[in-house]
Parts: C-alpha cells; structure tokens; sequence
C-alpha cells in the first residue's frame, strides 16, 4: 500500500473514531440542568402567547350562531383545483369557507375547538347562504365523520 493511501486511511480511522469517542454538543452544567427542570411546561396556548405575543383571551367583535359541516379537497367538493381556496392560498388546516365574513378574517368555535382559531380562506356554494361554516379536512373520511352540527363562531379579527 502506498504511503498517500496510508495516510488516508489512518485519517478516515481517526476521523471516524473521534465521532465515537468526543462528546455531541456542549457540557449541561449542574445549574442549567436545574434550570430546566424548574421551567414550567407550556401548553400549547402558552407556548402561542409567548412565542406570538397574541391574546387568546380578547373579546369578539362578533358571535353568529351557524351551522357548521366539513369539506375535504376533491373536485367533487370544491372545483378543478380542490387544494387551492378561492383566496389562492394553498389548503391547510384551520381554513374555513364562508360567505359572510371577508377573507383573513380569524374565528373560533369555542363549543367545538376551545381557543383554536380558524381563518375564512375559502367561499361556498352560494345555495349555502351567509350563515353556514365549512372547516377544511385533509380527508374525506374526517370530513364525513364531522357531519353537520350547529355552533355559535366567534369573529376575532
């Protein structure tokens, strides 16, 4: 074996061997270690309040009594782009269609999600009517399973 060859292989050797050997990451102290198990865990409502700075708890600017059912992305429900809402946004959840209230405009359902907050993206079949919600479902076995039910939303923004 030539002394190139050598070479290289006693550097993939050590190169290897030092992964095994040297530590991942930096050293946790003995008072950081302490500092993380006396940080409270966050639900995800505290987590959303500090990382966003937003305001669960404000008032609504509106409350509408609705009925409210379910849609997943098949033309058969929506039209020859199911996964595109009548806003241009792509489908994800916590999109719902609407034709009250203008796009962007956030919600909740507090009797169905608690402080989940819904934003109208997309519009309905006007037949519909003004007062009736319909919240996006990735599948149409969800969206079916949701059936129909009647809630009081919560305009927000």
């Amino acid at each position: 074996m030539s002394d190139t060859k050598k070479i290289i292989n006693i550097f993939f050797f050590l190169l290897f061997f030092s992964f095994i050997f040297l530590p991942f990451g930096k050293e946790i102290k003995s008072q950081e270690k302490i500092e993380e198990v006396e940080k409270p865990i966050l639900t995800e409502r505290d987590t959303v309040i500090e990382s966003f700075g937003v305001d669960l708890d404000i008032e609504p600017k509106e409350t509408y009594y609705m009925i409210i059912t379910a849609y997943s992305s098949t033309e058969d429900q929506t039209d020859s782009t199911p996964f595109i809402t009548a806003s241009q946004k792509h489908v994800e959840d916590g999109i719902v269609a609407n034709n009250l209230l203008p796009f962007g405009t956030k919600v909740k359902i507090p009797e169905l999600y608690g402080d989940k907050i819904f934003v109208v993206e997309d519009r309905m079949h006007y037949r519909k009517g003004d007062y009736h919600l319909d919240i996006w479902f990735s599948t149409t076995e969800e969206a079916t399973n949701f059936g129909v039910k009647k809630a009081y939303i919560e305009v927000i923004e």
